[in-house]
């Protein structure tokens, strides 16, 4: 686990932080791939949680979400817009062969949801965002004290086959709306976080490279 404040943890799934989980407070944010549940144990022991939230609903963040849940007896949230996708176990992800791919080799079972979360809501003494246009129900989470950005899949930290660190939009193949992504990402410009984490790649340390990438997003 690599502590990005107080109690704020990340937690990387596959090297060089290719699928990260988080610990915020006491509940336990993305779940990674469904074979991922041991590992997300390994890490978290000698911690307490209490609840398990999602920043949004795909195979790779909510794939071990059910195992998790059942074994511990976690609720589970997840925003609004999500939920039917989290009931049924069908993926949000457009009709590309590639997505489906993904979809059969890492998503985990349906669970229900115990909460639906929306903006403002507080997850783990940080504060609710949607951000949505990745799935329908994308959720950021952010928390002024320390200025930390749990931004999920709204931007990759990484190259998602190279691994090479750098700010990049998510893969299209992969987002419902990525005009809606961009202007998701575009309203977190003015918060100026000290860190933002992502669900694929290291954590970013620098405000002003965050606003220039923003900025340079095309409308």
């Amino acid at each position: 686990m690599h502590k990005l404040d107080r109690d704020a943890y990340l937690l990387p799934l596959t090297p060089r932080f290719g699928v990260n989980a988080y610990l915020l407070g006491d509940v336990l944010v993305d779940a990674g791939a469904r074979q991922s549940r041991r590992c997300i144990e390994r890490m978290l022991r000698g911690h307490r949680v209490s609840a398990h939230a999602l920043t949004h609903v795909h195979p790779d963040h909510q794939g071990a979400s059910h195992a998790l849940c059942r074994r511990h007896g976690w609720p589970l949230w997840c925003g609004a817009a999500d939920v039917p996708a989290m009931e049924s176990g069908e993926m949000p992800l457009p009709p590309r062969r590639l997505a489906r791919l993904v979809d059969a080799l890492c998503s985990g079972p349906p669970h229900p949801v115990s909460r639906a979360l929306s903006e403002g809501d507080v997850v783990g003494g940080f504060e609710v965002i949607e951000t949505p246009g990745h799935t329908a129900g994308h959720l950021a989470y952010w928390r002024e004290a320390g200025r930390v950005l749990i931004l999920g899949d709204v931007l990759n930290g990484m190259h998602l086959v190279t691994t090479i660190p750098g700010l990049r939009e998510p893969p299209e193949v992969f987002s419902v709306d990525a005009a809606q992504n961009r202007a998701s990402a575009r309203l977190l410009r003015g918060l100026r976080p000290e860190v933002v984490a992502f669900g694929h790649g290291p954590p970013l340390r620098d405000p002003e490279r965050f606003e220039a990438f923003l900025d340079a997003l095309p409308a």
